[in-house]
Protein backbone atom coordinates (compact mmCIF):
# COMPACT_ATOMS: atom_id res chain seq x y z
CA UNK A 1 0.00 0.00 0.00
CA UNK A 2 3.08 2.37 -0.52
CA UNK A 3 1.74 5.82 -1.37
CA UNK A 4 -1.34 5.69 0.44
CA UNK A 5 -3.53 8.80 -0.26
CA UNK A 6 -3.14 11.86 2.46
CA UNK A 7 -4.13 15.13 2.48
CA UNK A 8 -0.76 17.12 3.70
CA UNK A 9 -1.12 20.76 5.08
CA UNK A 10 1.70 22.11 5.50
CA UNK A 11 2.27 24.77 8.35
CA UNK A 12 6.26 25.55 8.05
CA UNK A 13 9.04 26.44 6.00
CA UNK A 14 10.20 23.23 7.42
CA UNK A 15 7.37 21.01 5.94
CA UNK A 16 7.77 22.71 2.74
CA UNK A 17 10.89 21.71 2.54
CA UNK A 18 10.54 17.97 3.25
CA UNK A 19 8.75 15.57 5.43
CA UNK A 20 10.64 12.75 5.08
CA UNK A 21 12.33 11.14 7.63
CA UNK A 22 10.56 13.18 10.19
CA UNK A 23 9.07 12.24 13.35
CA UNK A 24 4.99 11.31 13.33
CA UNK A 25 2.32 10.53 16.07
CA UNK A 26 -0.93 9.16 14.63
CA UNK A 27 -4.58 9.27 16.50
CA UNK A 28 -7.81 10.59 15.89
CA UNK A 29 -7.14 14.17 17.99
CA UNK A 30 -10.67 14.70 18.40
CA UNK A 31 -10.93 17.97 20.36
CA UNK A 32 -7.23 18.74 19.95
CA UNK A 33 -7.55 19.10 23.65
CA UNK A 34 -4.38 19.42 26.36
CA UNK A 35 -3.87 16.32 26.54
CA UNK A 36 -3.11 16.23 22.99
CA UNK A 37 -1.37 19.19 23.04
CA UNK A 38 0.99 17.38 25.94
CA UNK A 39 1.70 14.89 22.84
CA UNK A 40 2.40 17.09 20.59
CA UNK A 41 4.89 19.28 22.47
CA UNK A 42 6.85 15.83 23.16
CA UNK A 43 6.97 15.42 19.06
CA UNK A 44 8.13 18.72 18.44
CA UNK A 45 10.72 18.44 21.11
CA UNK A 46 11.65 14.87 19.62
CA UNK A 47 11.45 16.45 16.19
CA UNK A 48 13.73 19.48 17.14
CA UNK A 49 16.66 16.72 18.77
CA UNK A 50 16.92 14.76 15.41
CA UNK A 51 16.75 18.18 13.41
CA UNK A 52 13.91 17.19 11.35
CA UNK A 53 9.96 17.89 10.84
CA UNK A 54 7.32 17.14 13.37
CA UNK A 55 4.31 15.58 11.78
CA UNK A 56 0.91 14.89 13.16
CA UNK A 57 -1.15 12.34 11.15
CA UNK A 58 -5.02 12.05 11.91
CA UNK A 59 -8.08 10.55 9.83
CA UNK A 60 -10.74 12.04 7.23
CA UNK A 61 -13.50 9.75 9.74
CA UNK A 62 -13.18 8.28 12.84
CA UNK A 63 -11.84 4.36 12.20
CA UNK A 64 -14.92 3.23 13.66
CA UNK A 65 -16.88 4.08 11.59
CA UNK A 66 -15.23 1.85 8.98
CA UNK A 67 -14.86 -1.05 11.46
CA UNK A 68 -18.48 -0.98 12.51
CA UNK A 69 -21.24 -0.10 10.93
CA UNK A 70 -23.78 1.88 12.15
CA UNK A 71 -21.10 3.68 14.57
CA UNK A 72 -21.88 7.18 14.76
CA UNK A 73 -18.97 9.49 16.86
CA UNK A 74 -20.24 12.07 19.48
CA UNK A 75 -17.92 14.49 17.46
CA UNK A 76 -15.45 17.43 19.68
CA UNK A 77 -14.28 18.58 16.51
CA UNK A 78 -14.95 18.39 12.56
CA UNK A 79 -11.90 17.27 10.31
CA UNK A 80 -11.87 21.40 9.58
CA UNK A 81 -11.73 22.24 13.08
CA UNK A 82 -9.01 19.95 13.80
CA UNK A 83 -6.63 20.75 11.12
CA UNK A 84 -7.21 24.55 12.21
CA UNK A 85 -6.09 23.66 15.62
CA UNK A 86 -3.29 21.59 14.53
CA UNK A 87 -2.15 24.23 12.76
CA UNK A 88 -1.65 26.33 16.71
CA UNK A 89 0.14 23.17 17.91
CA UNK A 90 3.59 23.89 16.93
CA UNK A 91 3.35 21.29 14.61
CA UNK A 92 5.30 21.33 10.57
CA UNK A 93 2.46 19.25 8.87
CA UNK A 94 -0.87 17.69 9.25
CA UNK A 95 -1.53 14.66 7.09
CA UNK A 96 -5.15 13.59 7.00
CA UNK A 97 -5.21 10.40 5.92
CA UNK A 98 -7.84 8.94 4.31
CA UNK A 99 -9.26 5.63 5.90
CA UNK A 100 -10.48 2.78 4.39
CA UNK A 101 -11.75 -0.70 4.95
CA UNK A 102 -7.85 -2.28 3.50
CA UNK A 103 -5.98 0.20 5.36
CA UNK A 104 -8.59 -1.40 8.92
CA UNK A 105 -7.13 -5.09 7.99
CA UNK A 106 -2.93 -3.96 8.40
CA UNK A 107 -1.42 -5.25 11.28
CA UNK A 108 0.09 -2.72 13.29
CA UNK A 109 3.73 -3.50 11.54
CA UNK A 110 1.92 -3.66 8.00
CA UNK A 111 0.83 0.14 9.17
CA UNK A 112 3.91 1.21 10.12
CA UNK A 113 5.80 0.20 7.14
CA UNK A 114 2.83 0.95 4.52
CA UNK A 115 1.46 4.25 5.57
CA UNK A 116 4.68 5.92 7.92
CA UNK A 117 7.51 4.87 6.29
CA UNK A 118 6.91 3.91 2.85
CA UNK A 119 3.82 6.59 2.60
CA UNK A 120 4.72 9.11 4.52
CA UNK A 121 8.23 8.69 4.47
CA UNK A 122 8.60 8.77 8.64
CA UNK A 123 11.46 7.55 10.68
CA UNK A 124 10.11 7.82 14.26
CA UNK A 125 6.68 7.25 15.65
CA UNK A 126 5.71 9.11 19.03
CA UNK A 127 3.13 6.94 20.39
CA UNK A 128 0.39 8.40 22.86
CA UNK A 129 0.69 6.49 26.11
CA UNK A 130 -2.59 4.71 25.51
CA UNK A 131 -3.05 4.70 21.93
CA UNK A 132 -3.33 1.31 20.00
CA UNK A 133 -4.16 0.43 16.00
CA UNK A 134 -3.71 -2.49 14.18
CA UNK A 135 -5.53 -5.17 13.43
CA UNK A 136 -3.54 -7.29 15.28
CA UNK A 137 -4.60 -4.77 18.49
CA UNK A 138 -1.43 -5.57 20.39
CA UNK A 139 -1.40 -4.76 23.93
CA UNK A 140 1.92 -3.55 25.66
CA UNK A 141 4.46 -0.73 23.99
CA UNK A 142 6.89 -3.31 23.73
CA UNK A 143 4.60 -5.41 20.81
CA UNK A 144 4.36 -1.68 19.46
CA UNK A 145 8.54 -1.72 19.39
CA UNK A 146 9.35 -4.76 17.89
CA UNK A 147 6.50 -4.15 15.44
CA UNK A 148 8.55 -0.94 14.53
CA UNK A 149 11.56 -2.35 14.62
CA UNK A 150 9.85 -5.02 11.84
CA UNK A 151 9.40 -1.39 9.95
CA UNK A 152 12.28 0.13 10.61
CA UNK A 153 11.20 3.10 12.61
CA UNK A 154 12.36 4.17 15.90
CA UNK A 155 9.97 4.56 18.23
CA UNK A 156 8.76 6.78 21.49
CA UNK A 157 6.58 6.48 23.95
CA UNK A 158 4.73 9.81 24.94
CA UNK A 159 3.58 10.59 28.73
CA UNK A 160 0.21 11.66 29.45
CA UNK A 161 -1.14 15.03 30.98
CA UNK A 162 -2.57 14.37 34.25
CA UNK A 163 -5.15 16.94 35.58
CA UNK A 164 -6.99 16.18 38.74
CA UNK A 165 -5.77 12.61 39.20
CA UNK A 166 -7.04 11.20 35.63
CA UNK A 167 -5.29 11.56 32.26
CA UNK A 168 -6.85 14.03 29.47
CA UNK A 169 -8.51 12.56 26.82
CA UNK A 170 -11.37 12.52 24.25
CA UNK A 171 -13.67 10.64 26.40
CA UNK A 172 -13.31 12.28 29.24
CA UNK A 173 -14.40 15.48 27.90
CA UNK A 174 -17.50 13.79 26.60
CA UNK A 175 -18.09 12.44 29.64
CA UNK A 176 -18.10 15.86 31.00
CA UNK A 177 -19.95 17.24 28.57
CA UNK A 178 -22.77 14.16 28.77
CA UNK A 179 -23.35 15.42 32.57
CA UNK A 180 -23.78 18.84 31.52
CA UNK A 181 -20.17 20.06 33.03
CA UNK A 182 -18.93 22.52 30.58
CA UNK A 183 -16.52 24.17 32.94
CA UNK A 184 -14.48 20.88 33.05
CA UNK A 185 -14.68 20.23 29.56
CA UNK A 186 -13.09 23.76 29.25
CA UNK A 187 -10.44 22.64 31.48
CA UNK A 188 -10.05 19.84 29.66
CA UNK A 189 -10.34 21.44 26.11
CA UNK A 190 -8.04 24.44 27.29
CA UNK A 191 -10.80 26.49 26.06
CA UNK A 192 -15.12 26.39 26.02
CA UNK A 193 -16.95 23.44 23.91
CA UNK A 194 -17.68 24.78 20.34
CA UNK A 195 -20.37 24.04 18.87
CA UNK A 196 -20.69 25.08 15.16
CA UNK A 197 -24.31 25.53 13.31
CA UNK A 198 -26.53 27.60 11.04
CA UNK A 199 -29.35 29.56 12.40
CA UNK A 200 -32.99 28.29 10.96
CA UNK A 201 -36.41 28.98 11.75
CA UNK A 202 -37.93 27.81 14.84
CA UNK A 203 -41.62 28.56 15.77
CA UNK A 204 -40.70 32.35 17.01
CA UNK A 205 -42.29 31.46 20.66
CA UNK A 206 -39.07 32.92 21.90
CA UNK A 207 -39.78 36.23 20.65
CA UNK A 208 -43.00 36.42 21.62
CA UNK A 209 -42.02 36.34 25.35
CA UNK A 210 -38.75 39.02 25.10
CA UNK A 211 -36.49 36.59 24.39
CA UNK A 212 -36.24 35.99 20.05
CA UNK A 213 -33.86 33.04 20.04
CA UNK A 214 -31.42 31.94 16.95
CA UNK A 215 -32.25 28.00 16.39
CA UNK A 216 -29.09 26.80 15.82
CA UNK A 217 -28.66 23.30 13.10
CA UNK A 218 -25.70 21.88 14.22
CA UNK A 219 -23.00 21.69 10.75
CA UNK A 220 -22.48 18.01 11.26
CA UNK A 221 -25.39 15.77 13.04
CA UNK A 222 -22.39 13.95 14.45
CA UNK A 223 -21.56 16.39 17.03
CA UNK A 224 -21.50 16.17 20.76
CA UNK A 225 -24.05 18.28 22.67
CA UNK A 226 -23.80 18.88 26.01
CA UNK A 227 -26.63 17.33 28.79
CA UNK A 228 -29.71 19.48 28.62
CA UNK A 229 -30.20 22.51 30.16
CA UNK A 230 -29.30 26.04 30.10
CA UNK A 231 -25.85 27.45 29.37
CA UNK A 232 -23.78 30.57 29.52
CA UNK A 233 -22.22 31.42 26.25
CA UNK A 234 -20.27 33.09 23.89
CA UNK A 235 -22.05 33.29 20.67
CA UNK A 236 -19.76 33.98 17.47
CA UNK A 237 -21.39 35.12 14.22
CA UNK A 238 -19.98 34.76 11.16
CA UNK A 239 -18.42 38.32 10.79
CA UNK A 240 -16.13 37.12 13.49
CA UNK A 241 -18.21 39.25 16.61
CA UNK A 242 -18.53 37.65 20.07
CA UNK A 243 -21.55 38.32 22.10
CA UNK A 244 -22.56 37.45 25.70
CA UNK A 245 -25.71 34.45 24.88
CA UNK A 246 -27.71 31.86 26.83
CA UNK A 247 -28.47 28.57 25.51
CA UNK A 248 -31.38 26.11 25.91
CA UNK A 249 -30.33 22.71 24.68
CA UNK A 250 -33.50 20.53 24.90
CA UNK A 251 -37.07 19.72 24.51
CA UNK A 252 -38.76 22.80 25.63
CA UNK A 253 -41.56 21.27 27.78
CA UNK A 254 -43.16 24.66 28.69
CA UNK A 255 -43.27 25.55 24.72
CA UNK A 256 -42.51 22.70 22.92
CA UNK A 257 -43.84 19.21 22.19
CA UNK A 258 -41.17 17.72 24.44
CA UNK A 259 -40.11 15.09 21.90
CA UNK A 260 -37.53 16.99 19.52
CA UNK A 261 -34.47 18.33 20.90
CA UNK A 262 -33.46 22.06 19.64
CA UNK A 263 -30.64 24.07 20.67
CA UNK A 264 -31.71 27.93 20.74
CA UNK A 265 -29.53 30.65 21.59
CA UNK A 266 -30.70 34.22 22.89
CA UNK A 267 -27.85 36.81 21.99
CA UNK A 268 -28.41 39.41 25.23
CA UNK A 269 -27.53 42.59 23.63
CA UNK A 270 -27.72 41.76 19.88
CA UNK A 271 -30.57 43.10 17.88
CA UNK A 272 -30.57 42.16 13.66
CA UNK A 273 -31.09 38.99 11.70
CA UNK A 274 -29.18 35.66 12.13
CA UNK A 275 -31.64 33.20 9.70
CA UNK A 276 -29.17 31.55 7.01
CA UNK A 277 -26.21 32.92 8.83
CA UNK A 278 -23.43 30.51 10.77
CA UNK A 279 -22.92 30.78 14.43
CA UNK A 280 -20.79 29.20 17.16
CA UNK A 281 -21.98 28.77 20.57
CA UNK A 282 -18.99 28.80 23.06
CA UNK A 283 -20.08 26.78 26.33
CA UNK A 284 -19.03 28.44 29.52
CA UNK A 285 -21.04 27.26 32.32
CA UNK A 286 -24.41 25.24 33.02
CA UNK A 287 -26.60 27.72 34.30
CA UNK A 288 -29.80 24.89 35.62
CA UNK A 289 -31.80 21.94 34.54
CA UNK A 290 -34.43 22.35 31.61
CA UNK A 291 -37.82 22.48 33.24
CA UNK A 292 -41.20 22.73 32.83
CA UNK A 293 -43.15 25.94 34.14
CA UNK A 294 -46.76 26.19 35.00
CA UNK A 295 -47.11 29.37 32.74
CA UNK A 296 -45.84 31.48 30.05
CA UNK A 297 -45.43 34.15 32.58
CA UNK A 298 -43.31 31.98 34.91
CA UNK A 299 -40.86 31.05 31.91
CA UNK A 300 -40.70 34.81 31.14
CA UNK A 301 -39.09 35.65 34.96
CA UNK A 302 -37.26 32.93 34.41
CA UNK A 303 -35.49 34.17 31.09
CA UNK A 304 -34.91 37.09 32.69
CA UNK A 305 -33.12 36.05 35.53
CA UNK A 306 -31.24 33.62 33.33
CA UNK A 307 -29.65 36.48 31.10
CA UNK A 308 -28.70 38.17 34.23
CA UNK A 309 -27.08 34.69 35.38
CA UNK A 310 -25.53 33.99 32.12
CA UNK A 311 -24.09 37.01 31.53
CA UNK A 312 -22.51 37.56 35.37
CA UNK A 313 -20.81 34.00 34.49
CA UNK A 314 -19.03 35.53 31.51
CA UNK A 315 -17.81 38.59 33.27
CA UNK A 316 -16.45 35.97 35.72
CA UNK A 317 -14.93 34.05 32.36
CA UNK A 318 -13.77 37.44 31.37
CA UNK A 319 -11.88 38.46 34.12
CA UNK A 320 -10.40 35.42 34.35
CA UNK A 321 -9.16 35.35 30.69
CA UNK A 322 -7.72 38.40 31.33
CA UNK A 323 -5.77 37.16 34.99
CA UNK A 324 -4.57 34.93 33.02
CA UNK A 325 -2.82 36.56 30.22
CA UNK A 326 -1.37 38.84 32.35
Amino acid sequence: MAGTPYTLYPFTARATEGIRNGVVTVGCFDGVHRGHRYLLDQVAAEARRRGCAAVVMTFDRHPREVLQAGYQPALLTTTADRVALLRQSGMDACAVLHFTPEMARLTAADFMTDILVQGLGAATLVMGYDHRFGSDRLKAFADYAAAAAQAGMDIVHATPLMLGGEAVSSSRIRRLLAAGDAAGAAACLGRPFALHGQVVHGNHVGTGLGFPTANVKADDDRFMLPAHGVYAAWAQTDDGRRHAAMVNIGVRPTIGDGLRPTTEAHLLHFHGDLYGRQLTLHFVARLRDERRFTSRDDLRARLGEDARVAQVALDEATACEIENNR
